[in-house]
């Protein structure tokens, strides 16, 4: 790890609400949109490799996978205030296929991947939860103001025909209202706690492992007889 890494990893904070909030429910547009495009140049790739047009198509989404886990790194530093380091080792001098040999040897290549396939059904998770929790805790704690103007002045809970219970004054919302503040202090560490382990995830899964520090360290060394350009 990098002297500026290892001085991040150790200031790093708990990451804030706003950001947390804002990175899960952009988890799963992001999810759905990696999946499907994805699945779909991925098989279009392995379709078409028998005529040598699927090879082009597949050396595409290894080059946009890395570049969209470089946006991905960007943004959960942003957001969630975790500084992932790059895990990728310098390519070597040479021709263009020794060069992809290596990005195909290259373990973050295949990690990066797997994270934009897992991003898919976490996001799902994450983004059920939060609106789960959310919904839940705003509804309850805004009880006393909107339950006048629901049908018949009134709130029944869970069905008109069979409730539960019968909200129709302020003072009768007041517990529930109660109940939803604290639901709402439940929901914002729900919401930080989510991110923070989607932060863990995607720093192992796009970070380096210790074995890649490691011979990125003894790499540094060698910087003469290896390309300082990554792909």
């Amino acid at each position: 790890m990098s002297s500026l890494a290892a001085e991040r990893e150790l200031s790093r904070s708990d990451p804030s609400f706003g950001g947390s909030l804002v990175y899960l429910l952009m988890n799963l547009p992001m999810g759905v949109l990696a999946f499907a495009l994805l699945m779909a140049f991925i098989w279009a790739g392995i379709g078409t490799a028998i005529v040598w047009i699927g090879l082009p198509i597949l050396a595409l989404v290894i080059l946009t996978v890395r570049g969209a886990a470089r946006m991905e790194r960007a943004r959960v530093y942003a957001l969630l205030d975790r500084y992932i380091d790059l895990p990728y080792l310098p390519l070597p001098t040479g021709g263009q296929s020794v060069r992809w040999k290596a990005r195909l040897k290259d373990g973050s290549t295949w990690r990066d991947l797997g994270y934009f396939f897992l991003l898919f059904p976490v996001g799902i998770i994450e983004f059920v939860l939060v609106t789960a929790f959310w919904s839940t805790s705003l509804g309850l704690a805004g009880l006393p103001i909107y339950y006048r103007f629901l049908p018949g002045g009134e709130y029944r809970f869970p069905t008109w025909e069979n409730a539960w219970f019968t909200v129709d004054s302020t003072v009768s919302a007041l517990p529930w209202a109660a109940l939803g503040v604290l639901c709402v202090a439940l929901s914002v560490a729900l919401t930080k706690a989510l991110a923070g382990l989607h932060a863990r995830l995607a720093t192992a899964l796009l970070g380096p492992t210790q074995a890649q520090r490691r011979r990125l360290e003894d790499s540094w060394g060698e910087v003469p007889t290896m390309s300082t350009v990554n792909g």
